[in-house]
Order: structure tokens, then sequence, then C-alpha cells
């Protein structure tokens, strides 16, 4: 909308507040709600914040900044409408000096956007998120870590709360203007899936915390504890999110070639070069949290084999048989609590490096991956992922590509926070420890 439709559209509908959102360098949405009567100053001037308040955004002397609302991002709040309407605008930060903020994560997206734009491409992803839908205790809310079914991938379930939590979470989606694909529940169980239509890439970032947003309140009107946690339990598959990506030049999608080996064209193998040779330090971007390690491991269907197939989904990155505009490289190592804007900054940055200094990635795996012994691996040049937050880090910190994609502010605070939770760990007795040692020794 322009600014006097939505002020005209707001004004007709009642709606008496609007939220602020803005997203920190975690991936955690964050929001500031200010009247409607408001909106017309906060189009023009934005409206100031502490933005040192926001974790790993800005010092404390550095800390006023400005959020400026991008108006295309206005919807409804759903579950608002019946006490009273709520709208939401997704905001890009400013220093007060007018200038965008190096630490605002969607900022350095805009910036690979432009440089994708200076080569005449416009890039498009299409994301799987998946999540699991916990019980809570009756009496005192809290989260109980148990399965709410015993379903698997596709399962038909008896209609169950987790179910039709599911359904409402969709019907919230489409009434805020996203285009839902499928949902279904997935492999492990309480375990769902809901894949949303490609689109642009701010516009995909952007729907991404929409739909973290909308699930998590869905759940929680209905009693239920919705988590993106990559591994909630042992033993069952954990959550991913896998990024379907693509490249057009005007309406063509350049992935494709019908005369090209499996109809793909040297574009794509180039695209796909770029991120496997940066997929060590990708990974810290990607699987940002301790936990994320725990769901890339052998056994769990878990993308750890650093090579790339044509429908293979023992692969890292996996081209599905669609061709023509549909033609898509899916990679699929990153997990939901990564940050959407910086995840994708980083794959479509590597990516169009890899097409601009030609970067040939080994040929495409056929045989299944997860059954190979180490050796046929090492002949075929499969390395895999890291294998810890520690690890990743250290191949972010080698990385000076990646390290320039996402500049420097979001690099030292990025390293510094995780490194921060790395300690923390290393001081906690888990569980674990707690059955396997206590009474043995």
């Amino acid at each position: 909308m322009e600014k006097e439709q939505l002020l005209e559209y707001v004004k007709s509908q009642g709606i008496k507040f609007i939220r602020l959102q803005v997203t920190d360098i975690n991936g955690m949405l964050k929001n500031v709600e200010v009247p409607s009567s408001r909106l017309e100053q906060v189009i023009k001037d934005g409206t100031m914040f502490d933005g040192s308040s926001i974790e790993g955004l800005a010092r404390i002397d550095e800390s006023d900044m400005i959020l400026k609302p991008d108006l295309n991002t206005f919807t409804i709040l759903p579950w608002t409408v019946e006490r009273g309407k709520v709208g939401r605008l997704i905001c890009d930060v400013y220093t007060t000096t007018g200038k965008p903020f190096e630490g605002d994560s969607r900022y350095i997206l805009k910036k690979v956007v432009k440089k994708l734009e200076e080569k005449g491409y416009t890039g498009y992803c299409g994301p799987e998120p998946e999540f699991f839908l916990l019980p809570k205790d009756e009496k005192n809310k809290q989260i109980k870590l148990e399965f709410l079914d015993e379903g698997g991938y596709f399962d038909l379930l008896p209609v169950d709360l987790g179910e039709e939590t599911r359904k409402s979470i969709v019907n919230a989606l489409q009434v805020m203007g996203l285009k839902v694909e499928a949902s279904h529940h997935e492999v492990a169980p309480s375990q769902h899936e809901i894949d949303f239509q490609y689109d642009d890439l701010i516009s995909t970032a952007d729907n991404i915390q929409t739909f973290k947003l909308v699930v998590k309140t869905m759940a929680l009107i209905r009693g239920l504890h919705a988590t993106f946690m990559p591994k909630p339990f042992p033993m069952v598959n954990g959550s991913g999110m896998h990024a379907n990506t693509s490249l057009f030049k005007e309406d063509k999608n350049i992935f494709f070639n019908k005369d090209g080996d499996y109809q793909l064209s040297q574009e794509l193998r180039y695209f796909v070069g770029g991120v496997i040779k940066h997929i060590p330090a990708i990974t810290a971007i990607a699987n940002p949290t301790i936990n994320s390690y725990k769901r890339l491991i052998p056994g769990y269907e878990a993308p750890v084999n650093v090579a790339w197939s044509v429908s293979n989904r023992s692969a890292l990155i996996r081209v599905p048989a669609a061709r023509g505009k549909g033609t898509r490289a899916e990679l699929r190592s990153p997990d939901p609590t990564s940050n959407p804007y910086l995840l994708l900054a980083v794959i479509f940055g590597c990516g169009l490096k890899g097409i601009e200094e030609k970067i040939t990635p080994p040929d495409p795996v056929i045989e299944d991956i997860y059954s190979m012994d180490n050796n046929r691996k090492i002949d075929l040049g499969i390395g895999k992922l890291p294998g810890s937050l520690k690890e990743s880090l250290n191949e972010l910190k080698r990385d000076n590509f990646v390290r320039e994609i996402i500049g420097e502010h979001i690099y030292k605070t990025f390293i510094s926070i995780k490194e921060k939770e790395i300690e923390c760990f290393k001081v906690h007795v888990t569980d674990w420890e707690i059955d396997q040692y206590l009474k043995l020794y």
C-alpha cells in the first residue's frame, strides 16, 4: 500500500494499535506497539528505540536507533480481531544520522539482493520449516517434554489437538497473505511441517518470521507449546528448514537448461559450487545453536554429507525432479533457529560468488550416501559438516568472504554471543551425566 492508502485502511478497519517488528541477530522477533494515531508520524520519521536493549543490536554508547516500517509488510494479526484489531509492520533499523544500521540483519540481506540485481538476477527461496507441538500441564501451564501424538510422515491421524492446531495455523497464515502450499505431519511424533510458496528473498525472510509468530501464537491459544528447537527429543528426527533456492533473469529460471545434463544449467552448478566451498562457515549461520548439532548426526536423515545430488535425499544439496520454472537447488542443512535474513544472505552471497568465479562442484552423487562406507566417501571427495557449534564458529572465523557478507558488526557480535553460549554450556551439568555417573561413581 501507499502511505495514504494504508492510513485510510487502518482508519476504516478500526485498528487501534500497530506493532512495529524487528529481528535481532539471534533471529528472535522483537516488537514495539504504537497507537494507530501515531502511524502517519512513524511512516514519515520512524520511531526511536533503545537498540542496546536488544541483544547484539547496539552498544550502550550508540543505543539510539530508529525503526522505519516497510509498508509492504502490513497485515492484521488475525488473533486480535475479536478483541480489537492490531496491525503489524516489519521495520528496518536506521541510525540517528539516517543511514541503514549495519547490525540490522534485514539490511544485510538487502545488500545481497542488490548485488544479485546488479548482475541481472532475482533470487527466490521456498522454505520448509518444521516444528514440534508439545502439551502443557493443565495446572501450572508448564511445557511437558513428551509427545502429543505417535504419528509419522504424512500420517492421517484421528482429528486431535495437534491436527486442529495445524489447521488453525494454516488458516491464520492465509488470512495474513502467506500462500500455503502444503501442511502435513512429519517423520517424528508430534512433528509438523507447513510449506508456503516461494518468494523473493526479502519477502521469504519476512514470511519465515511471520510464520514463527503465527505457529507459536496459535499453539498458545490452544493450550500447547510450539518449538522450533532442532532436537528436543533424542532418538527421533529433528526439525530442519530446507531452503529451496533458484535464480531468475527476468522471467527465466537460469538453473534450467533443457539441453544440459539432467536439464540443469552451468549456472546452477557454479551456484552449488559456491555454496559447497563456503558451507563450513555457512553452517554457523544455518545451525546457530548447540542443540542444532544434535540434529546433524548420521542415522536420522540429517544432511551431514557435503555433496550434491539430483533427487538423492542423502546429499547436503538436492536438485528435486521439477524442471522449467520449478528447477531449484535445495540446501537441506539449515534449521529453524537460524536468522532467516542472515541465512539467505550467506546462501545467495556464496552462490553468486560461485557463479562469478565459476566454482565447479564435484559430480552429483547418485549412490545412497547414508549407506556408504568411509572409504567410498573419501574416493568421491565427500566431506562432513562441522560437528559442533564451536567447529562451525572456527570455520566462520577462517572464511573472510562470509565475514564480508554479514559485515563486521554482525560478525563480531555473533561470534561473541555464540562463544558465551558455548562457555555457559560447558559448566552446565546435564541430566544424562547425572543418570550416567551419579550412582555409578
